[in-house]
């Protein structure tokens, strides 16, 4: 497949069941051996801010990774097309469960995982609770990893997240992105319009809600302090971050360099919280070529000598 080839929305959704809900992913690429990574599909999980959705994040990447691997790009519970029920506990376990849930379903053994923000937080705890399904990672300033040293919390983002959710306007929307990128104009008004439309739609404001009280909620919060567990994810895993982003701060990705043994970092200049959008090339190609590094039968013995069954 050329890394040229380009894919409309409608082409490559699909829906299918996963334990008690609906997801719906869009899935292209080669599906047989030989590919890189030892064969295995690759699932990229969105991020949380309002409209989100794996299209909305990944559908400008998408034909760079299906050109190497079997990609599916999967919107989250509470997302997208996607079921939007409340959550029980916290927001990544329950997202991991049914991701999890999905693969079953489509017969897919074992996957390498892409997650940005919330995303990479479901990717870290679906890597910790099933460690058998699970290649390698390669993580976009994830949310529940990143443990910030210097910034304030909340931070810009995420306050700006919060005030839209408080009184979900336009212009308070065209704010919280405007903090995801350096270069401004990426943020369009078709963009604004577009993830208003999904951040509005019938169920999408409770599913935010119930998403954010699972970080909130002292029962269930603390599940999703991920930064704690980090020494326990014994995956290769690519950590990447903009310099500038104003969402999970740089000086957030030490600690989970520092704490996960198999860790690496890539910075990326001039570029925010959306690396996949503002540094588009150099992102694929260094998670592709990180990704193509996986060596099945060595990665699963590196896992074993770990004590991860």
């Amino acid at each position: 497949m050329s890394e040229t080839a380009t894919f409309t929305k409608d082409s490559v959704r699909r829906s299918a069941r996963a334990g008690d809900l609906t997801l719906t992913y869009y899935e292209a690429g080669p599906d047989a051996d030989p590919a890189p990574g030892g064969g295995l599909p690759l699932v990229m999980l969105h991020g949380g801010g309002p409209g989100a959705s794996a299209w909305s994040n990944f559908g400008s990447a998408l034909p760079r990774f299906a050109a190497s691997f079997r990609t599916l790009l999967v919107d989250q519970p509470g997302f997208g097309g996607s079921d939007k029920p409340p959550v029980v506990g916290n927001y990544y376990r329950f997202s991991a469960d049914h991701v999890v849930a999905l693969l079953d379903g489509l017969g897919i053994d074992r996957v390498h995982l892409l997650g940005n923000s919330l995303g990479g937080g479901t990717a870290m705890r679906l890597a910790l609770t099933y460690p058998d399904r699970v290649g390698r990672l390669v993580l976009m300033g994830p949310g529940g990893l990143s443990l910030n040293l210097f910034h304030a919390d909340p931070t810009e983002g995420v306050q700006r997240l919060m005030d839209f959710g408080a009184d979900p306007t336009r212009e308070k929307l065209r704010a919280f992105i405007s903090t995801m990128v350096v270069d401004q104009a990426l943020v369009t008004d078709e963009l604004v319009e577009e993830r208003f439309a999904d951040a509005t739609a019938p169920g999408a404001q409770d599913a935010m809600r119930s998403m954010g009280m699972s970080f909130w909620n002292p029962e269930t919060a603390e599940d999703g302090m991920l930064w704690r567990e980090a020494h326990r994810l014994r995956k290769h895993t690519l950590l990447t971050w903009g310099r500038e982003d104003r969402v999970n701060p740089i000086d957030g990705a030490f600690a989970a360099l520092k704490l996960i043994p198999k860790a690496q970092l890539h910075v990326f200049p001039n570029c925010g919280h959306w690396a996949q959008i503002e540094a588009a090339d150099e992102f694929a190609e260094i998670s592709t070529a990180f990704l193509a590094r996986h060596v099945e039968r060595l990665d699963k013995l590196d896992d074993r000598k770990a004590g991860v069954q």
